[in-house]
């Protein structure tokens, strides 16, 4: 088992100046110098980022015809269809009894989830060529690529900035940061997708979008929020277990990859149970996700129902009092 302390830090008694040798801080000019340089750095690369982001972003928009993504009618549309999401991020959000989230870094987070979005729709692109595959291609695609990178997107929407700022001070925060990252993604992945429907001149029309598309993108907006909660959750968890962050970052992202390719791998269940029962597509898809999307955020109440019981606990006398465990946490 590897050391958590160097052998002289194991056997310091204090009584002895370790600068430099075991230990580290701001002293000399050149600390100062070297800590300011790694400041710039660190902010330069997050704002490259996110102006890449940004001009991925507008590309994509301005290739999917701007005008119509401004029209008021496909904005309603996509407003209407964020409805679902939107009430499920305010659930996760009314369940942190801790303080409260200021509204900057909720709007800040959202606007990241919408930024990069861009990222994962050229990854997307590119990894598409799994598809070619026969029969297992599209398996591979939602596993290696979709699941996987639209989770980290909306995950690196969290971490370049709410992460960072002191009133992330709780584990469940990172739950409601992960949301609110999930509603920003479905917000611009609606928006396109409803634009595109309007596009077609086949189903480009008001009944077309808000009869088809926009209801298939409301029931599908809630398992955006349901994934990014679950890998925003062991952020926080990260964040407050820095020995074991990585693990607990990448159990997180895979617990949310997964359940987001699953649940794009199972949707042929829906088109074939309409084939052979004869009824409309939409009906066997939203019976599918409902009980898809229920299954994997009674899990997340659990998980956030547990902090919560744990924290009301830890305010009873100033002190941790034993909590009773359901048969589902033993």
């Amino acid at each position: 088992m590897a050391r958590s302390q160097d052998p002289i830090q194991s056997r310091d008694d204090g009584s002895r100046d370790r600068y430099d040798v075991t230990t580290w801080e701001v002293r000399t000019p050149l600390d100062r110098v070297a800590t300011w340089l790694y400041w710039v750095l660190d902010v330069i690369a997050r704002w490259v980022l996110v102006l890449l982001a940004g001009a991925i972003l507008v590309a994509i928009v301005v290739t999917s015809d701007l005008p119509r993504i401004l029209n008021p009618v496909v904005s309603a549309f996509t407003v209407l269809s964020l409805v679902p999401a939107l009430a499920l991020v305010a659930y996760v959000w009314w369940t942190d009894s801790t303080t409260a989230e200021p509204l900057s870094l909720l709007a800040v987070t959202f606007a990241l989830g919408v930024l990069f979005a861009s990222f994962a729709a050229i990854i997307n692109g590119l990894g598409s060529v799994l598809q070619l595959v026969p029969i297992v291609g599209p398996v591979w695609f939602f596993y290696l690529v979709v699941g996987p990178i639209e989770e980290t997107m909306k995950w690196l929407a969290v971490r370049i900035y709410a992460y960072r700022s002191p009133r992330f001070d709780a584990v469940i925060d990172g739950a409601v940061y992960g949301a609110v990252a999930g509603l920003g993604f479905a917000t611009i992945e609606n928006a396109i997708y409803i634009t595109d429907a309007v596009a077609n001149p086949v189903i480009g029309n008001v009944l077309g979008a808000g009869g088809g598309v926009t209801p298939a993108r409301a029931i599908a907006g809630p398992g955006h929020v349901i994934y990014s909660a679950f890998a925003g959750y062991y952020l926080g968890l990260a964040k407050f277990n820095r020995d074991r962050a990585g693990p607990i970052i990448v159990k997180g992202l895979l617990i949310a990859a997964l359940i987001h390719a699953t649940y794009n791998t199972l949707t042929f269940i829906p088109a074939a149970a309409a084939f052979v029962l004869g009824i409309p597509n939409f009906v066997t898809l939203l019976a599918f996700v409902i009980i898809y999307d229920s299954f994997f955020g009674y899990f997340l109440y659990r998980k956030l129902a547990r902090y919560r019981r744990q924290y009301r606990a830890t305010r009873q006398d100033g002190a941790l009092v034993p909590v009773e465990r359901t048969e589902f946490e033993e």
